[in-house]
């Protein structure tokens, strides 16, 4: 599995995308074009990890969203994922770690403003 690959799982994975996300909001939240995201989609589909649905609210929308396999993948990469972050951030205290949460994201927000 991929970095990519694993970034759509854990976006998908989220309480607030169980209905699943339109391409849109998946290429926003992700921070990756619509154009890089068709194809990474389009092989996680092939394997039977996520799948393509009509949107509850708009029947012409199509939403993203984890399949049954792609749920039990994720489920069975969250302990070693969790335990690889845990150990990483061993030295940092609760006020690093939102210290260093605070400027990643201001990066993040500087390099998509360029």
């Amino acid at each position: 599995m991929t970095t990519q690959q694993w970034s759509v799982l854990g976006a998908l994975s989220r309480p607030q995308a169980v209905q699943g996300m339109s391409i849109g909001e998946l290429s926003r939240y992700l921070l990756v074009s619509r154009q890089n995201l068709a194809g990474l989609l389009g092989r996680l589909e092939r394997d039977g990890l996520i799948e393509r649905a009509t949107g509850t609210e708009d029947r012409r929308s199509r939403k993203v969203k984890l399949s049954a396999r792609g749920e039990e993948l994720w489920a069975a990469l969250a302990a070693p994922i969790h335990a690889f972050y845990d150990q990483a951030l061993k030295d940092f205290s609760f006020d690093d770690r939102l210290a260093f949460i605070h400027y990643i994201s201001r990066l993040q927000r500087n390099m998509s403003e360029i």
